[in-house]
């Protein structure tokens, strides 16, 4: 039962990144939006703006659309609503691949 467990872990864990939905490439092209407040790389410089680089792609992905939704307030909600409003599901999914896959402040 143990062995058994652990081939379905190991099968899960190897199948994570073919669950990502996101293109890294096309999420780098998109990206310059988001520099002058997240910085270059994810990593802001000013306190106000979060970093993203180093976040799970699901996590951006939710964020994302519940700003584009309205769904979030407050802070620099609307300004996060006036930058995704234009933005496609898949531009959505290519910039959180992006994003994902940069390295944490700090690693």
């Amino acid at each position: 039962m143990i062995r058994k467990a652990g081939l379905v872990l190991g099968l899960f864990v190897l199948s994570l990144p073919a669950l990502a939905k996101g293109d890294v490439q096309a999420g780098e092209k998109k990206a310059m939006m988001c520099v002058a407040c997240h910085g270059a790389d994810g990593v802001s410089s000013v306190a106000l703006y979060p970093s993203i680089a180093g976040q799970s792609e699901a996590y951006l992905v939710q964020a994302m659309q519940a700003y584009k939704k309205g769904e979030r307030s407050g802070g620099q909600a609307e300004i996060m609503k006036a930058y995704v409003s234009g933005l496609s599901d898949e531009d959505i999914e290519n910039l959180a691949a992006y994003y994902a896959q940069k390295s944490k402040p700090g690693q």
